[in-house]
């Protein structure tokens, strides 16, 4: 044949086929712009100086290889699409003549051409957005960045191997189909449908059972550390039950539909249900694909959304004051040494040698333990975790801080008072009722009253377990007989925290910070003899500075879920769009056959829009399900990451979900017009 001729042919066939063919480029070229836009700013430069910048860089690293094989995936499951509708093309082709040799060159030189389309669109629209998404991601790190348009060659020839890949393997997949299919069976592809899957009601069953256990653990389980390890499980449990349910649940839907006379015996119901009957494996298995990718965008923007809208709540529940202190010793007299006060003094001198004075000073002592509830026991946690309890079991984790009366009506400005072995009790997630509290099998401390939480620590905000405070008047001797009971000195945390405020930027405290690190070394006030009575160790933090670590994580997945949610989202809406037009072609026939006895482009579209409302909402409704029930489960998950606002993730939860219904009737609409187009005959 003439040279040129399997060229021209491939590209006639990308052009006769455009309604397939450009949505699926334009896919490719999307993807291919994400993932260089991704592998470009894990490179950036400008994370080297920046606050977080490594954070985020890990960030963008991981997001890229989620990206990659999520385009793996999806390109080869939209690209099914594509070898259905052109079977039957390429069936005539080899009919009048055209041996499988030379239908390869055609598929070749389709994968060649879209490969060049895709990659050069992708990579021309990655590097003109790609300063876009640089200063967006700057503006999220709250950083400083130029305004000059750069390009990665890393990052292009890393776009171009993996989607190379990619396109070569679709085109390996697609010569193995034409070389396993015959030619009668090219020409009748279309028309091949699928058989309902056997035994409907029980994988049906098995879907619900296992959309059941999915929902029953991320509703019961209360443990944070839990929650992260059961999500994945939780995960794969929805994904499977949502494919079976659907797949076979759709399949039992029809049947009852068509066992409905009244419903089933209308000209917009009869056409669309027995077609649907007809093919509903695959149609199933569509749909739920939908669903799931529904609620992947759904849960990852909202909870990445979440983290970042609470991040300044964040950073004050894991810093309560700007600037602190915390002392850590091994003797409680310790505590009231010399030592402390000479921290004040060195604290007071720094910050007035900035021209500041401390605001809202938070000064207390404690003593803290991880402990095991039984009752109104308090077992210690290193001598019974082990025996009294499996290790995987935390319910009945509980920490437990010992505050000093004195420092208690300091801090609150109360005046009370206690006798030996009676305490004031402070909770925090949990309540505790009992009347008395005893501590590792020794003292017993009479609950004399109840109080509002008054300091709040970085392990609260976490809320993996609740926190039980008590506030005792011989804090010194409680502190010495848990340490004589346990026999372990090492084991009971004793510290002194004193923190306060400062009206300044962040800049100013941060070099507060670092002066009061280098004064406190020159003034050796750190020792760490071998007596217990000597040892004081400092641990000086400021807000400002976990400000920019904290927005190096939440602005990171922040960005991440942005990206990857904008990924996720035109995916769905392409195969919603593949589906309603492949199912388009195949219901031609039939509804010519329906014209024909009678049928009116009225009623067509009634039947349509028939068709559409009784499947074409069910992903968007079963994604709300499932989103609903995995809000306790990520609200226990974000909690490991102290945001522990349960009102700002549902309002953000609820709010996305509205948005993406919003979009998604907007899709609904665009594609049963195609679909319309298609059945009706207007579309050729």
């Amino acid at each position: 044949m003439r040279h040129g001729f399997y060229r021209r042919l491939a590209w006639t066939g990308i052009r006769q086929n455009r309604k397939l063919y450009i949505p699926y480029l334009l896919t490719c070229a999307g993807m291919v712009m994400m993932a260089y836009i991704i592998s470009f700013l894990s490179q950036s430069p400008l994370l080297e100086d920046m606050a977080g910048g490594a954070t985020m860089e890990s960030m963008l690293t991981f997001g890229s290889w989620v990206m990659g094989i999520f385009s793996l995936v999806f390109l080869f499951y939209t690209h099914s699409f594509l070898f259905r509708r052109r079977k039957k093309e390429f069936g005539l082709y080899n009919i009048l003549g055209m041996g499988k040799r030379h239908l390869a060159r055609v598929l070749i030189w389709e994968a060649v051409l879209a490969a060049a389309l895709s990659l050069g669109a992708g990579l021309l629209a990655g590097i003109a957005v790609s300063k876009f998404a640089e200063l967006l991601m700057v503006r999220i790190l709250d950083g400083n960045a130029t305004f000059t348009l750069s390009v990665a060659p890393g990052a292009i020839l890393h776009t171009l191997a993996w989607f190379g890949g990619i396109f070569l393997l679709i085109l390996l997949n697609s010569l193995r189909q034409l070389h396993f299919t015959k030619p009668v069976e090219l020409l009748r592809s279309e028309q091949a449908g699928e058989k309902p899957p056997r035994a409907n009601w029980v994988l049906a069953v098995l879907g619900l059972a296992l959309l059941a256990g999915a929902y029953w653990l991320a509703v019961n389980l209360e443990d944070p550390v839990a929650a992260m390890v059961f999500f994945f499980v939780a995960v794969v449990m929805v994904i499977l039950g949502t494919y079976l349910l659907f797949m076979a649940g759709s399949v039992a839907l029809c049947r009852v539909l068509q066992k409905n006379k009244r419903y089933y015996y209308q000209t917009r119901h009869f056409v669309s249900v027995s077609s649907m009957a007809y093919r509903m494996k695959r149609n199933g298995a569509g749909l739920a694909s939908i669903c799931i990718l529904s609620t992947m965008v759904l849960v990852m923007v909202s909870s990445t959304v979440c983290l970042y809208a609470g991040l300044e709540d964040t950073i004050r529940a894991q810093n309560p004051r700007n600037i602190s202190v915390e002392a850590y010793v091994v003797d409680p007299a310790a505590l009231e040494g010399e030592k402390p006060e000479q921290v004040r003094k060195l604290a007071e001198q720094v910050t007035a040698e900035a021209g500041l004075a401390p605001e809202n000073v938070l000064d207390y002592r404690q003593a803290s333990f991880a402990g095991i509830r039984d009752g109104s026991q308090m077992e210690w946690y290193l001598s019974s975790l082990y025996t009294t309890t499996s290790p995987m079991d935390t319910s009945e984790y509980w920490q437990v801080y010992l505050i000093p009366l004195e420092d208690y009506n300091r801090i609150t400005g109360a005046e009370a008072s206690l006798a030996p072995g009676e305490a004031l009790a402070s909770t925090i997630t949990a309540p505790y009722e009992e009347d008395t509290v005893t501590l590792n099998g020794g003292n017993t401390l009479r609950i004399q009253g109840r109080v509002e939480p008054f300091v709040r620590n970085e392990l609260d905000a976490l809320e993996m377990f609740p926190s039980l405070y008590l506030v005792v008047p011989d804090f010194v001797e409680q502190a010495q007989a848990l340490q004589d009971t346990v026999g372990d000195e090492t084991a009971l945390n004793l510290s002194w925290y004193y923190g306060w405020d400062l009206a300044c930027s962040d800049a100013v405290q941060l070099q507060v910070w670092e002066n009061l690190r280098d004064a406190s070394a020159e003034a050796e006030l750190e020792a760490s003899g071998e007596e217990a009575a000597s040892y004081f160790h400092l641990y000086w933090d400021s807000a400002a500075h976990a400000r920019q670590n904290v927005y190096g994580l939440y602005g990171g997945l922040f960005f991440l879920g942005i990206l990857l949610g904008i990924v996720f989202l035109f995916a769905a809406v392409l195969m919603i769009y593949y589906k309603q037009v492949s199912e388009g072609y195949e219901d031609q026939s039939r509804f010519a056959i329906m014209q024909k006895v009678g049928m009116t482009r009225r009623e067509i579209r009634r039947s349509v829009n028939s068709q559409i409302l009784t499947v074409f909402f069910l992903p968007l409704l079963t994604a709300g399900v499932h989103l609903a029930f995995a809000f306790p489960l990520v609200y226990r998950m974000l909690s490991l990451f102290s945001v522990a606002n349960r009102g700002l993730l549902a309002a953000v939860t609820g709010l996305c979900y509205l948005v993406f219904a919003l979009f998604y009737v907007l899709v609904y609409r665009g594609t049963s017009q195609a679909y319309y187009a298609i059945v009706s005959g207007k579309g050729e």
